[in-house]
């Protein structure tokens, strides 16, 4: 590998280490300036896979498609399943031009990243794919099927997004569930929220930035303790640090994993990422209101995909996670109803993005989608979702648990 080509000079070794090749693109459309876009392959035996690759393409934007899915690519080449990753424009073997220069904010626009997707298709000589697209990596799979149709043979969307700005759905939602309590299962959970605010013990606005996290790892179990401490007049320190956690993805940058400073272009200017407060208890992404001073305003999607739904031609399975709060049932009934040949699979106990928190599920459906057997998969997510997860998710919700107990104790031996 040339360590002089730019954007992996400053990790040549881990590049090499991981895999990654290089597709040169253009820094904008007719721009004579290059910069060596990463992705990388799971370089089965074409032997023993059974369908076409599958193009998985992460949340974000800002988030790595290289480093932070070793894992998931080795478990797709035991399983025999053929993978690619695109290292998304602006991130992290992706981020520099020829000359070691960041790209330029004009580089950041959902087109060409779609665009770059077909590009490297084109380089590894791959004529049509099984596109796995989760969160923000939905919405980018679906607009590089709106602009290259013919290398769709299915798609995966996995806690999907499907039109920019959708904060009221998600409001609506989150509030139904955490606020209003209308599930027996959040019903007490919403019951100690509404008391912790009555009380001053929480800022109803931005109690969001932690219940949600709460609520998708640990469950409503573990958000009722959470609340019972706050309520409690204790576990503030716990809620700062929680809250500390869940905006560092876009307050700083840990390259080669997350780097949200260029591509967050595309989050405010292409999809208005930053709500207009409604000023009512648990609004949404207030974190990304405060951050939005810092890039160019909304100005308009791309395409219009939920009009691009009607044009789908290809078997589309739409994945959710029981308990995501970012990505409403509703938008999954709306893909279901837009797509003729659309199934939907719910994922008990899972949160959002099966890719980022049940790998496992997520290349087992990719693999269904691969083979023709989406239809069977409804049936089949609670055995799915009984797959195996991680050490790495598991950890943050067993150390949630473990520090609302220590400080249970901690007053118990008090008392």
């Amino acid at each position: 590998m040339d360590a002089e080509r730019g954007n992996v000079d400053v990790h040549p070794r881990m590049a090499e280490r991981l895999g990654v090749r290089q597709c040169r693109r253009p820094v904008t459309p007719g721009s004579s300036d290059r910069f060596d876009l990463a992705y990388v392959r799971s370089a089965v035996n074409a032997e023993r896979s059974e369908g076409p690759p599958v193009l998985m393409v992460p949340g974000g934007p800002g988030l790595g498609s290289i480093v932070p899915f070793v894992r998931l690519r080795e478990e797709a080449r035991r399983r025999g399943l053929d993978v690619v990753m695109v290292e998304h424009r602006g991130v992290g073997f992706s981020r520099h031009t020829g000359d070691g220069r960041d790209l330029p904010p004009e580089a950041m626009t959902l087109t060409q990243a779609a665009d770059d997707l077909a590009a490297v298709l084109d380089d590894a000589g791959i004529e049509q794919v099984v596109v796995y697209g989760t969160s923000y990596g939905s919405y980018l799979a679906q607009l590089f099927g709106a602009r290259h149709p013919g290398r769709i043979a299915a798609m995966v969307l996995d806690a999907p997004v499907v039109r920019a700005g959708d904060h009221d759905r998600r409001r609506t939602h989150l509030r139904s569930l955490l606020w209003h309590g209308e599930t027996s299962e959040t019903r007490r959970a919403a019951e100690l929220l509404r008391a912790c605010i009555a009380q001053g013990r929480l800022d109803p606005a931005t109690a969001t930035t932690v219940v949600q996290p709460v609520y998708e790892f640990g469950g409503p179990a573990t958000l009722e303790r959470l609340l019972a401490l706050r309520l409690d007049g204790r576990g503030e320190r716990l809620w700062a640090h929680i809250t500390e956690m869940a905006t560092q993805e876009i307050t700083e940058n840990a390259p080669p994993v997350s780097e949200f400073d260029l591509v967050g272009r595309i989050a405010f200017r292409e999809l208005g990422f930053a709500p207009v407060p409604d000023g009512e208890p648990l609004d949404v992404d207030l974190p990304m209101v405060e951050a939005a001073p810092r890039f160019e305003p909304f100005a308009g999607e791309p395409v219009d995909l939920v009009a691009a739904l009607a044009d789908v031609r290809w078997p589309v399975t739409v994945v959710r996670g029981e308990r995501d709060l970012r990505s409403p049932p509703a938008v999954a009934r709306q893909i279901e109803a837009g797509v003729p040949d659309a199934v939907s699979v719910t994922l008990p106990d899972t949160g959002h993005s099966a890719m980022d928190t049940h790998p496992l599920a997520a290349l087992h459906v990719a693999h269904a989608a691969q083979v023709g057997g989406q239809r069977r998969l409804p049936a089949l997510a609670p055995r799915i979702a009984a797959l195996p997860r991680p050490a790495a998710v598991r950890a943050p919700a067993a150390l949630l648990r473990t520090s609302i107990a220590l400080h249970r104790l901690r007053r118990a031996s008090r008392s």
